[in-house]
């Protein structure tokens, strides 16, 4: 380690002085003051532990015979008289005798002394060999490992002023060793990032208690374009007498570990947005639903903004192939980590936009592979946001990085995924675009789904709506209204029906009827199933035998099961014949009473059991009156119980008089929510006066 050349203050030499180091200790230097002639005229205490004998026991005595062996004494006088004769000091390792009769082999060093008179000493500094050389070993196996080893050390002062650096640390620092002496801590390592590192030093300093293994992470030098990553340890340094010295940092670049520990915790990241998207993505069967779920599991996790745009014709449901028109795309879902001005960068959902051929998402439609800007700017940006102002949006939300990823399902490219990221300071990469082609597969394959089965469902329910009837023209006895609701949300469109069927004596059939099952078979079934009622009605049958007749019909429409409420009006004798086959109960509204379900025999569905009879009943039905006829989709939902929406339907009923028509909007309004998973038929029938 290079020892630091800056000279001592006045205020470090007087703090020497008051605290001394403890290596003459350590060592035990015994001082011996000998005569012309030889004899002892002084002895420090550490001669005594050196050599065994007691001040009063050596002084005045000849040091020859107390300290050297018969055998010895002759090199020894040689050497003292070469000493005061020459005035030439002599080192070197000597044996002496201790006073309990051992021979022990002391380092020496002897000088000359001259004092006022003229007069002439022989000074003697003594420590034990073996000790010495024990000390001189360690010194340099320090030496050598601090200069070789790959771990970074280094020494400062209380002032946190470099001492010393190894090589290892200076190659680390990007830095010189002499470069690094003498000069603060923060200005080697300056930066928001290294402050922990300097507030951790000097709590050591302060409380002694060490600090092991704390990780730091930052640039140098040494690499200024790359974090890298460091295990610090840091030690407080005291004298033998507890004076601190400064402390010592041992650092040990641990940047491959961190890399490692990043990428590992960056493929946990990955594989739980794979885990939610499997989980979020898809839940829907409308295709604005799939991709807002989509955008809400990239953002934050994989990107600071994202966007959804589709080609145009693969969501027209004219059966034209998705791509057809690859110029024009409609936003259906963009969401940013921020509110702000850079929101409606990527176009809002539901707006028409078309993109040039530079742009990301016209690249993707092209190619079939995603597009990647790695340093973005204002310039570039416009090859993701919708114009050149969009772009600017971007830039000053400080966008640098972009990624379009296109929706494949099937072989067909639907439209494209947008990401970019401002906040995340690294640039998307490999495994970024790996990911984001995975949740981009399965987006897309959802979005598909849900764009089929809207077609589908846009079918089923063109042909419901074409087979329902178109209300009579006005009755001069009966006030009629009706309303059809498709089902919404991702169920399909179902079998649901009203009809009204006139007599030619004034009388009126009116049926409500729920076929079981969704999309275009059930639809068909239901108008099956109304042609059949419209055909028996012109019977003149009584309602338990039309329902009769139409379970027989029915059974031979297996699989299919439907309920139905079929009444028949006579308005000369103000009553309603009616029967059921398994449907709910008809709501009866009578002036100045409560509304009440009629308690009719509920009986077997459609298509359930064979032969099985039906019973009709008959209620006073007179002007002023409603009668109001219903399928389950009006009342069922999945977080009440059905007894429960029965008595909001009949509270909703008791209001003051009004039109049907009102009344049909206003009950549909108050019990039927967007996404309700079933569609609904509702007929209201009020007599009046001629």
């Amino acid at each position: 380690m290079t020892e630091a050349r800056t000279p001592l203050g006045a205020d470090q030499l007087e703090a020497r002085a008051l605290g001394p180091s403890g290596l003459m200790d350590l060592l035990g230097v015994a001082a011996v003051l000998l005569e012309s002639d030889g004899r002892i005229d002084m002895w420090s205490p550490q001669a005594e532990q050196l050599f065994g004998y007691t001040a009063h026991e050596a002084v005045g005595r000849y040091a020859a015979p107390l300290l050297v062996r018969p055998e010895h004494r002759d090199d020894a006088m040689r050497l003292f008289m070469e000493v005061l004769e020459t005035g030439r000091s002599w080192s070197g390792a000597f044996p002496v005798r201790h006073k309990d009769g051992s021979t022990r082999l002391a380092e020496f060093r002897n000088v000359r002394l001259t004092d006022s008179r003229g007069r002439v000493y022989a000074l003697g500094i003594a420590t034990d060999r073996p000790a010495l050389q024990r000390l001189e070993r360690g010194l340099a196996l320090s030496l050598q490992l601090v200069a070789q080893s790959p771990i970074g050390l280094a020494v400062l002062d209380t002032d946190l002023r470099y001492l010393s650096v190894n090589p290892a640390l200076a190659a680390m620092h990007g830095m010189t060793e002499c470069d690094h002496v003498g000069r603060p801590f923060r200005e080697v390592l300056p930066g928001a990032r290294f402050r922990t590192a300097e507030d951790a030093l000097r709590q050591v300093l302060r409380t002694g208690t060490p600090i092991v293994d704390r990780y730091v992470v930052g640039r140098t030098p040494a690499d200024p374009t790359a974090d890298r990553a460091w295990s610090v340890s840091y030690f407080r340094l005291e004298d033998r007498n507890g004076h601190v010295l400064g402390v010592a940092a041992s650092v040990v670049d641990v940047t491959d570990r961190h890399r490692s520990a990043q990428e590992a915790d960056r493929a946990r990241q990955r594989l739980a947005v794979i885990a939610d998207s499997s989980a979020r993505i898809g839940n829907s069967l409308e295709v604005e639903d799939t991709a807002r779920e989509l955008v809400d599991v990239v953002v934050p996790e994989l990107a600071d903004f994202a966007a959804v745009d589709v080609l145009d014709s693969a969501l027209r449901d004219d059966g034209g192939e998705p791509g057809h028109d690859r110029t024009r795309f409609r936003a259906l879902s963009a969401k940013c980590v921020e509110a702000g001005e850079a929101a409606g960068a990527f176009g809002r959902p539901g707006r028409l936009v078309s993109y040039g051929p530079d742009h990301l998402a016209a690249r993707c439609l092209d190619t079939g592979r995603p597009g990647l800007l790695t340093h973005a700017d204002e310039r570039s940006l416009v090859q993701i946001a919708r114009d050149p102002d969009a772009a600017s949006l971007l830039a000053r939300a400080g966008v640098h990085t972009a990624l379009a990823v296109p929706l494949i399902a099937r072989g067909r490219i639907l439209g494209v995924l947008g990401l970019a990221r401002a906040r995340t300071a690294e640039p998307f990469d490999e495994d970024d675009q790996t990911l984001a082609c995975e949740l981009a597969s399965r987006a897309a394959v959802s979005i598909d789904n849900a764009r089929l089965h809207q077609r589908l469902r846009s079918t089923a329910e063109t042909l419901q709506r074409s087979l329902l009837p178109q209300l009579p023209p006005a009755h001069p006895r009966l006030e009629l209204a009706a309303r059809y609701c498709a089902a919404q949300a991702s169920s399909e469109v179902g079998g649901d029906w009203y009809d009204v069927i006139p007599f030619d004596d004034g009388r009126v059939a009116l049926v409500v009827g729920d076929v079981m099952g969704s999309g275009v078979p059930a639809a068909t079934t239901m108008g099956r199933l109304r042609t059949a009622t419209s055909t028996l009605a012109g019977l003149d049958l009584d309602p338990d035998q039309v329902l009769g007749h139409l379970d027989r019909i029915t059974h031979g429409l297996n699989p299919y099961i439907a309920t139905c409420v079929y009444a028949v009006y006579d308005p000369g004798r103000g009553v309603c014949h009616l029967a059921n086959a398994g449907h709910l109960p008809p709501v009866v509204v009578r002036a100045g009473k409560r509304p009440e379900l009629l308690d009719l025999p509920t009986g077997t569905p459609l298509g359930v059991v064979s032969g099985v009879p039906f019973e009709s009943t008959t209620v006073d039905l007179v002007p002023g009156d409603r009668l109001v006829l219903y399928t389950d989709g009006l009342v069922e939902t999945r977080d009440r119980a059905i007894d429960e929406r029965l008595d909001d339907l009949l509270r909703l009923l008791d209001a003051p008089d009004e039109p049907v028509e009102e009344t049909c909007d206003r009950l549909l309004a108050a019990l039927r929510h967007p996404a309700d998973r079933d569609d609904v038929a509702l007929l209201i029938a009020r007599p009046r006066d001629v």
